[in-house]
């Protein structure tokens, strides 16, 4: 911000404090972390999109043909190739500021006190919030898809159990295994083995329903056993507790998310992380915008799964 600006609102010295202040604040502010947001450990994040594209095109290949015994002369030989397909999804602009007016940063200064980093904070929130609502909702007025709002994306219900309801809490140990492993083996069936889940994300209450609910004759925990005998999953940092999940199926019901955790199946295009912009005197306040770019997440359909109902 150009000091002849700030000088109209504060003295030099105060003009001097101010930019010194904002400096510190903006530096504290990228380093703060909220655990609780979880897009950013869930799906991979990617920053290659350029920040002043107005959209984002990635290609989709797919390897077709065959070969066949040939003799020695053969002429008619088969043809493999690779075909392809474009994806182009819109980039938008995320926007939010904070300020101070002229009489706080005065009598900061006169009391030898740094400004609040609480405002910058704030903001920060702000930015990864949206990020992590864009992330599984989408945003349908500005034509980014999410989790649970993209339309390729497998949906089906889970079957009723011997109680003839479908969700968990009425169901079984064995019930509850079969509806989790087919979230990996259909998805491997309808993609003859090309696509194999790694990662299931559950709501809260069914993530502690198999936390703790035991196998009866085997004295272990649905989870554990889980661990134990997948062929799918082999930890439980595989197996996630999700919040957004609950009520967010059809009609307010509980989904289960099965899907491939690679940069190749998904990602979450950022083309540019949160930025603070130059400060703007406003009246009898000094303001500092911020913006980012988000474009949503880009995934590859048949590498996720949808289940509603439990």
């Amino acid at each position: 911000m150009p000091k002849e600006f700030l000088v109209d609102l504060l003295n030099d010295e105060g003009s001097i404090f101010f930019e010194r202040e904002l400096e510190i604040i903006k530096a504290k502010t990228f380093d703060v972390v909220y655990a609780d947001l979880l897009f950013r450990s869930l799906f991979p994040v990617s920053n290659e999109g350029d920040p002043g594209a107005t959209h984002i095109t990635y290609q989709v290949y797919d390897k077709r043909g065959m070969a066949k015994i040939v003799n020695n002369y053969a002429g008619d030989l088969p043809r493999a190739d690779v075909d392809g397909r474009e994806v182009t999804i819109p980039v938008r602009t995320l926007g939010s500021s904070f300020g101070y007016s002229v009489k706080e940063i005065k009598s900061a200064m006169m009391a030898g006190k740094s400004l609040s980093q609480m405002r910058s904070n704030a903001v920060k929130r702000a930015f990864e919030e949206k990020m992590n609502d864009i992330a599984f909702f989408g945003d349908s007025e500005s034509g980014l898809y999410g989790l649970l709002t993209h339309p390729n994306i497998p949906t089906a219900d889970v079957p009723n159990g011997a109680a003839l309801t479908p969700e968990w809490s009425t169901k079984t140990p064995d019930e509850i295994l079969d509806d989790f492993n087919s979230m990996f083996t259909e998805t491997k069936a309808l993609t003859k083995d090309k696509e194999i889940p790694d990662t299931i994300l559950l709501p809260s209450a069914q993530w502690n329903l198999i936390a703790t609910k035991r196998i009866d004759d085997l004295n272990v925990t649905i989870m554990n056993f889980i661990i134990q005998n997948s062929p799918f999953v082999s930890s439980a940092d595989q197996i996630k507790s999700v919040p957004l999940l609950a009520g967010a199926g059809t009609a307010g019901v509980d989904v289960m998310v099965s899907y491939r955790k690679d940069p190749m199946k998904v990602e979450f295009e950022i083309p540019e992380e949160m930025d603070f912009l130059p400060e703007q005197p406003r009246n009898l306040e000094v303001v500092v915008p911020a913006s980012a770019e988000c474009a949503g997440l880009n995934i590859y359909p048949l590498s996720f799964r949808i289940k509603e109902k439990i």
